[in-house]
């Protein structure tokens, strides 16, 4: 069924709607046109398996917010901050190392696939070893002495997920995105259709229906077990999607070579440390609350937080879908003569797109509060705090090609060491005073200050010629924007949207009055639908 989605999404040309976003804003050159539409076809293939598949299991939050108290959404928040943060350490950069050595001799990436996949299958059954062995002590150490299972579920889930991130990143450098969008979207399946029918469809039954279908269903559901059936779900589809990759993993020959892993591990121990702060970055905040705070209040924070942070899920998921596209893009187009100048506009189209996106969540969040229930809404003040931080987030990713290009990956892992250490001191010294509100100013600032530093060190070891005037100048219309709706006064519904519509309407014309290159490559695409017209 979800296959079938994929090929019916290509069919109805998906990726053309983000072709013609780049193409209107491509400099010229056909070379370098046919590069962006390749990364926007590529980039929407990925968005429908993480735009889609990711936003199919974000509408869990709804179920998650009306079905569990605040204090258990706080649980499932706090331990899966755990899990992001383990995962980095498991996969320890390989992915990228993965792309950058199969880039560099294509004969060899079966080498290279292999020795990628030893190193972390060794870390990953080590750690799933000794999750086993010692649940009940790591268990008591988070403060959930009663729920070991939920460690050992969790562990399992780690390590499985470190053991899939090199057979996706294959799929990934082979240009094979609808079979990378097939798996991912079958394993998020299987998680919400897990959770559907234990969190909602059992109590339903158990309460109402016949005696007999009553005790049928209690043979396999037990309302004790809460939200353990959230971790239990997400074990059932890891397990799935890893068994859909084994084929990619034993496709050739697995071997080891340990001269070409030292090579890998020079290169890619500066991204795990990267990666490391910069998942420190993401998600610290969550395990902090829960220390930093009352005891009596602390969990119940921390799922209104973490709520609040859900809204953000739109941003976020378009520059995953983007991430996962311009990596393996970038190096590819490395030794091309415009890449840079190609570099430049892809940052721009990026920005633009964040823009429109965080306008049309904070335009509309009249209707978009609805997303979480009604108990966590006292934390919607942050969501556009946290839309700006992913925004920053987004063009420092971008920055930050050049030192993977180049090799000199230590500069990524001093950026985001110093980010990670902004982060631990604005939250430590500002959670007790001021709650969540400090967690998301600290994602702002710690974003800021390492786009500054990665554009500082860009300019002198790969300068890239971006349009910073302009990127800035829009960033500013877009807040502009959303101040002054700010204070329109409470109107009929319908009112208030074709207003925000109007909004809408007024960034898209500043940026073509801003811009020429929009109006130049804007003026065919207008001919042309004036003539269907």
């Amino acid at each position: 069924m979800f296959y079938k989605l994929i090929k019916a999404c290509k069919a109805i040309r998906y990726a053309d709607v983000f072709s013609k976003l780049f193409r209107t804003f491509a400099i010229s050159g056909i070379s370098m046109a046919n590069s962006i539409k390749k990364l926007a076809g590529q980039t929407a293939i990925y968005g429908v398996s993480t735009i889609a598949g990711r936003l199919l299991n974000y509408l869990l939050v709804p179920l998650y917010t009306n079905y569990f108290l605040t204090h258990e959404f706080g649980i499932i928040s706090d331990m899966y901050a755990y899990v992001a943060i383990l995962i980095v350490l498991l996969t320890h950069g390989m992915e990228t190392g993965f792309f950058r050595f199969s880039q560099e001799n294509l004969q060899r990436s079966n080498t290279v696939f292999s020795t990628s996949i030893v190193s972390v299958s060794i870390l990953a059954l080590t750690f799933v070893f000794t999750t086993v062995i010692f649940r009940f002590d790591i268990a008591s150490l988070l403060k959930y002495p009663e729920n070991p299972e939920y460690v050992l579920w969790l562990g399992i889930v780690i390590g499985l997920d470190a053991l899939m991130a090199i057979p996706y990143a294959r799929l990934r450098a082979e240009n094979r995105p609808l079979m990378f969008a097939f798996i991912k979207l079958t394993g998020i399946g299987v998680n919400i259709l897990l959770v559907l029918f234990f969190v909602v469809a059992c109590p339903w039954l158990v309460e109402n229906a016949s005696p007999g279908i009553a005790q049928f269903v209690l043979k396999i559901y037990s309302p004790e077990m809460g939200i353990g059936y959230v971790f239990i779900a997400n074990l059932a589809a890891s397990t799935i999607a890893f068994l859909m990759l084994v084929p990619v993993i034993i496709r050739h020959r697995i071997s080891f070579s340990p001269v070409l892993w030292k090579k890998m591990i020079l290169y890619t121990l500066p991204l795990m440390v990267a990666g490391l702060a910069g998942i420190i970055n993401e998600t610290l905040d969550k395990i902090l609350l829960k220390y930093l705070l009352p005891e009596d209040i602390a969990l119940s924070q921390l799922g209104i937080y973490s709520a609040a942070y859900k809204i953000s899920v739109l941003m976020s998921l378009f520059i995953q879908a983007f991430r996962f596209a311009a990596e393996p893009f970038f190096f590819a187009e490395y030794q091309k003569e415009n890449a840079r100048l190609l570099y430049a506009r892809v940052m721009k189209i990026f920005v633009l797109t964040c823009l429109f996106i965080f306008l049309g969540i904070m335009l509309y969040m009249d209707i978009i509060q609805y997303f979480i229930g009604r108990d966590f809404r006292e934390g919607l003040d942050i969501v556009p705090i946290l839309l700006m931080a992913h925004i920053f987030l987004g063009i420092y990713f971008n920055l930050s090609i050049w030192y993977k290009l180049t090799g000199q990956t230590h500069f990524g892992a001093w950026i985001a060491v110093f980010g990670a250490f902004v982060t631990i001191i604005i939250n430590v010294l500002f959670i007790p005073v001021y709650g969540y509100y400090a967690s998301a100013w600290a994602h702002l600032i710690c974003y800021i200050l390492m786009t500054f530093i990665s554009w500082l060190w860009g300019r002198k070891y790969y300068p890239i010629p971006y349009d910073y005037g302009r990127i800035f100048l829009f960033i500013f219309t877009a807040l502009a924007l959303y101040f002054i709706h700010g204070f329109i006064p409470e109107l009929p519904r319908i009112i208030n949207w074709l207003i925000s519509a109007v909004f809408l309407i007024i960034f898209a014309l500043s940026v073509l009055a801003a811009d020429k290159e929009a109006r130049e490559t804007l003026k065919p695409v207008l001919k042309k639908l004036k003539g269907k017209a």
